[in-house]
């Protein structure tokens, strides 16, 4: 069976991405990471998904991102942005503070090196622009250029054989993300998508706020239990 590393974060967009992998046949090697984000929440998740799906393999890597801090997600002194209405973060062009820098490339570069040791032949990576058109690296332009890069990189590329980077809900908004979310009977209810870990989800970060509004305009009660909506 082909084998795919997914990217595993515990949240929605990554885990109907995993879903979306084990549709197309493949094997999947999970990968998660603890990177001194705020809480543990979304790795609980990550572990729950990941056996959900039969994952063959789940590894947790610890990388500390938080020494270098710079994000609201890696630094306690930055606040989570809350209370904003969904029309006003979709009208924002700044970037977020929730953006960790250089994030993605770090964690594709793990993947990369992972795939390479596991013989797989795709990542697959919860990428999503329309919802967040401020963060620099869940841009397609962005997944084009690394996967050049990465076709320089490895070894089994520049023997004749590339590890493709699938990001395949970057232009899905998260209406349509939940819609084939239900359709792939992906474990919506085992997923964490808050920046805040508490027992229940704040619903009022932007993170909640984009994925209540995903739900809504799906006509889909959302599984997880909030603070307030």
């Amino acid at each position: 069976m082909k084998k795919a590393v997914c990217l595993l974060s515990g949240g929605l967009d990554s885990t109907v991405t995993a879903a979306i992998a084990k549709s197309k046949g493949y094997r999947i090697y999970a990968l998660t990471f603890d990177y001194g984000q705020r809480h543990r929440r979304e790795i609980e998740s990550a572990k729950k998904v990941a056996r959900y799906l039969k994952a063959s393999e789940h590894k947790i890597l610890k990388i500390d991102l938080a020494q270098i801090g710079g994000s609201a997600l890696t630094d306690k002194k930055i606040k989570v942005p809350k209370g904003k209405a969904y029309a006003q973060i979709k009208a924002s062009k700044e970037i977020p503070v929730t953006y960790v820098p250089a994030r993605n490339t770090i964690l594709l570069s793990f993947a990369l090196a992972y795939a390479e040791v596991v013989g797989a032949d795709v990542i697959f990576i919860g990428a999503n622009h329309m919802d967040y058109s401020g963060y620099p690296d869940c841009r397609p332009q962005y997944y084009k250029a690394y996967q050049r890069m990465a076709n320089l990189a490895t070894k089994r590329a520049v023997q004749g054989t590339e590890i493709k980077v699938e990001y395949p809900i970057i232009e899905l908004d998260k209406k349509a993300i939940v819609k084939r979310g239900i359709r792939l009977k992906a474990p919506l209810h085992l997923t964490w998508s808050c920046y805040s870990g508490g027992k229940k989800a704040c619903g009022r970060c932007d993170s909640c706020v984009l994925r209540l509004n995903g739900f809504k305009e799906a006509g889909i009660e959302d599984p997880v239990e909030y603070e307030s909506q």
